[in-house]
């Protein structure tokens, strides 16, 4: 990609150490940067610059104990001959903390989707957050073995050219990415989402008008159920359904929004006595469970989509594939490995998928602060299985203890189902109650529910607002 680097160097000096970058002196080995270049490699691809101090100070080439440029630009042809790596050399012209003219180096290198990447001494490193990491011989035979699936995303798809591209959604990752004077094909191609003026299944998947056209599996589904079991037949209780085959980045946007539509909120009242809303599930836990899924599932599975189920009293989010083999069940706060480099990394760019491992460990964190259980990560089926538990139950107990403390355990055992259920709601949500809302509630005739309502009047548990029984704005509150 022919980028004008010329002013990026505040990037460069300012930008924090991640998955994807590196700064150094010029006083390291020529010899010891391979070992960043390799982990890149074998990662998610990635730049390393060299002429800035870790605290970003430009230092640059020109003072003594700095290497030679061509040193480093000569380094990977002499000793990764075995499994070589093409990085790109930048050359920028700066002025040194001594306002001198000088340079930086900038090495850009590609994730490596065929094959693992050795070091001279035949370590393998692998980039992690903002760390290269060695790995075990296990952990190089996990790798190696996902190369396969790892080439699906440069698999180029056929019948797709750029007319099969969202040009505005294009455009918007090119004013984000500041590169808007490029040509689509010319993003594209730097990117490697675009081969021979073949779409890849990488390029399809982020930037097609319609991905599920040409890769079916590439959809996710919301279903909402009435009830906490998924039933069939005559008895299906499937509430509300909607289906996201967009690109990825326009999935993402459209179904965060629409889960919220689907998701309740809960009130209570606090010890100020003030009511508060609580979320029924903490919005980041469930939105980069769902990022994750789209990021890493293995999309070289067909026939099978990404399902998120909503229940009463859990939110389910079922991914097609193993976690990627480096990653387990055991290790998936702290391990980070891309089965899709290439659309991870365009995502890190949108600003979805979160540095650090943050994401995963911060699920884990939001979830506690509502005191809610722990989210619950499973493989069943060879599918990755994230549950995440509202504790519905216990904050009804929790209300349901409220009211009994504020109306006597004795008057609340004389009460029936329906008037508990109404009385429940009420102090659930503050809101008033009418005729109509208590037959929607309790699935009731108006006859039925104005006799209800009434004999809670009756019982000093609700207060009646009105002008007339005829009254149409009428409604009821809680008298306790």
């Amino acid at each position: 990609m022919n980028i004008d680097i010329s002013n990026k160097l505040p990037f460069y000096c300012s930008e924090h150490e991640n998955q994807f970058f590196e700064r150094k002196s010029a006083r390291i080995k020529p010899l010891d940067t391979l070992k960043h270049l390799v982990a890149f490699s074998n990662a998610e691809g990635g730049q390393l610059v060299i002429g800035i101090e870790d605290d970003g100070i430009v230092t640059g080439f020109n003072y003594s104990g700095a290497h030679n440029i061509d040193e480093y630009r000569n380094i990977c042809l002499m000793e990764l001959k075995e499994t070589p790596i093409s990085p790109k050399f930048d050359i920028l012209e700066v002025k040194n903390e001594n306002n001198q003219d000088d340079k930086i180096l900038i090495i850009s290198v590609d994730v490596s989707s065929d094959r693992v990447i050795k070091s001279y001494d035949g370590r393998v490193y692998l980039r992690q957050n903002d760390k290269s990491r060695e790995l075990s011989f296990e952990q190089i035979q996990q790798l190696q073995y996902d190369r396969g699936q790892r080439y699906f995303e440069d698999e180029t798809v056929k019948g797709a050219d750029l007319s099969d591209i969202d040009n505005d959604l294009l455009n918007y990752y090119k004013s984000i990415m500041n590169i808007s004077g490029l040509s689509n094909e010319e993003v594209l191609k730097a990117r490697n989402l675009l081969i021979n003026g073949m779409i890849t299944n990488a390029g399809i998947l982020l930037f097609g008008k319609n991905p599920s056209k040409f890769l079916p599996q590439a959809r996710l589904r919301v279903i909402k159920y009435s009830g906490m079991y998924q039933k069939v037949g005559t008895e299906i209780n499937i509430i509300k359904e909607k289906t996201f085959d967009s690109a990825i980045p326009n999935i993402i946007r459209d179904v965060r929004e629409f889960i919220n539509t689907q998701l309740r909120e809960f009130q209570y009242l606090d010890k100020d006595g003030i009511f508060k809303i609580m979320p029924e599930y903490p919005e980041f836990a469930w939105f980069e469970g769902i990022v994750n899924a789209l990021t890493h599932r293995n999309y070289s599975i067909r026939g099978e989509h990404i399902k998120v189920l909503i229940f009463d009293d859990r939110l389910e989010i079922l991914s097609p594939g193993l976690l990627p083999n480096i990653v387990t069940i055991e290790n998936i706060l702290n391990q980070r490995y891309s089965r899709n480099p290439r659309i991870a990394r365009t995502l890190c760019e949108f600003g979805w998928v979160k540095e650090m491992n943050e994401g995963v460990k911060r699920i884990y964190s939001e979830m506690e602060k509502l005191f809610l259980n722990k989210p619950k990560y499973s493989e069943p089926n060879y599918n990755v299985l994230l549950v995440l538990e509202n504790n519905i139950l216990n904050r009804s107990m929790r209300i349901e203890d409220k009211i009994k403390d504020l109306i006597s355990q004795k008057e609340f055992d004389k009460l029936n189902t329906d008037e508990k259920m109404i009385l429940h709601y009420m102090y659930n949500t503050g809101k008033e109650m009418t005729t109509k809302l208590a037959t929607d509630l309790i699935n009731k005739g108006g006859t039925f529910c104005r006799k209800l309502l009434k004999n809670l009047e009756a019982k000093g548990l609700l207060e009646w607002h009105g002008t007339s029984v005829n009254d149409r704005t009428q409604y009821y509150t809680l008298n306790f």
